[in-house]
């Protein structure tokens, strides 16, 4: 796309007269300190282990920066935001108290009704579907786009499926505002198609229909992904061309392994030749998304008693790093460090299993040597991150502010 006078996808060149107020409201000296000690922190009998890659990644350091220039460049503006710039509670809520207002969703996309052309409006960083870019642009405001490179490598693939006449099959959530964004990429051909399958059940499906074995056929197929394909999907015809893609931030061994199983598929069913010409996969994970999942991985070598994982309860990539962490230690999400109550020594956290919220009043020994693994969501502050660790200290009644 072109830049213009109401198109902005490079900020305002304004990093400096918002650092100040980034530094102070993300940056943490606990993590600082922990990353000086080669990710570790031990304090009287309790350990902290920080995995070696962490948190805020730069696309979303980019996200969140450029709403902040925004903010700086349009003072007295109304400015406007596409959902949630990351799926980060304290980010999002710091956004509105800088009097940004959040957009709700609306049928395909967010509602507009509201927003007028000398309003200023930021896309997040997953990015907006197709409709809503051209709506915006429909309404002549100010578009200020902060939409994650990484997920504009998946965008183009997406494209190319459709432009080549393949279904685009998304390994993502079909509700997940990336992958909207990425699925309505489609509609830019004629005829482009997409589906969204979960997990590898879901894409088992796809390839038990594909082999002819799906049970109850085309209508039981329909029904039960009616509300992740495209409207005309139909799985006669577009289960015959396929390119595999995924959600940024879903875990990367799944994809690799989603893409690999319907490919061999592909040629079980039709031959080598067949899916030479008419099946391709790529990995477009993100390289930070990666980075945090391997970190994960190391760090989950050594003994743990229990692992924390820090991040918005809707943030996919921390879902998927709790995941991870949860087939080899005990392991609690945790939306924020407020999640740790000190006071009482309540921890609420997301159950990976379930996806429920649950509270333990046991969770950490209140004696004896404990070695606890940290990491945390890439859209999740580093000041967040050391509160965690201050939180944890205060529960073994240890005073964070004696650390040096």
């Amino acid at each position: 796309m072109t830049p213009d006078s109401t198109y902005f996808r490079k900020g305002f060149g304004l990093k400096t007269e918002v650092q100040e107020t980034l530094t102070a409201d993300y940056d943490g000296q606990l993590v600082d300190l922990l990353r000086s000690r080669e990710n570790t922190l031990t304090v009287g009998d309790v350990t902290i282990r920080l995995a070696k890659e962490f948190g805020f990644c730069y696309g979303v350091e980019r996200a969140v920066e450029y709403a902040y220039q925004t903010r700086a460049k349009f003072p007295d503006r109304r400015i406007f935001l596409a959902g949630e710039i990351i799926h980060n509670p304290h980010v999002n809520a710091k956004l509105k108290d800088m009097g940004i207002v959040f957009l709700g969703p609306k049928d395909k996309g967010f509602d507009y009704t509201g927003v007028e052309p000398a309003d200023v409006v930021i896309l997040p960083a997953f990015g907006v579907t197709i409709h809503d870019f051209d709506t915006l642009r429909t309404l002549g405001c100010v578009m200020v786009d902060t939409t994650c490179g990484s997920v504009l490598n998946v965008w183009k693939r997406v494209e190319a499926y459709a432009k080549d006449g393949l279904t685009a099959l998304i390994h993502g959530k079909y509700y997940h505002e990336e992958t909207r964004a990425t699925a309505s990429q489609v509609e830019k051909y004629a005829g482009g198609t997409y589906l969204v399958v979960r997990n590898m059940k879901e894409a088992d499906d796809v390839m038990a229909y594909i082999a002819g074995t799906f049970a109850g056929g085309r209508e039981a197929f329909l029904a039960k992904y009616a509300h992740a394909a495209s409207p005309h999907f139909d799985p006669d015809v577009h289960l015959k061309r396929i390119g595999v893609a995924n959600q940024t931030t879903m875990l990367a061994r799944e994809s690799l392994a989603i893409g690999d199983a319907v490919g061999q598929t592909f040629e079980r069913v039709h031959g080598a030749a067949y899916r030479e010409a008419n099946f391709r996969t790529f990995d477009t994970i993100c390289s930070a998304t990666q980075d945090r999942q391997d970190a994960v991985n190391a760090l989950l070598e050594e003994p743990l008693d229990l692992m924390l994982v820090v991040g918005g309860y809707n943030s996919s990539n921390t879902i998927s790093l709790a995941a991870l962490c949860s087939e080899r230690v005990k392991t609690y999400h945790l939306e924020d460090a407020h999640s740790i109550d000190p006071q009482t020594g309540v921890v609420r956290y997301r159950d990976v299993a379930t996806g429920k919220e649950y509270t333990d009043d046991a969770w950490l020994p209140r004696a004896g040597a404990l070695r606890i693994g940290l990491t945390a969501g890439a859209s999740t502050p580093n000041n967040k991150i050391g509160e965690t660790v201050a939180r944890v200290l205060l529960t073994r009644g240890l005073d964070p502010a004696t650390v040096a």
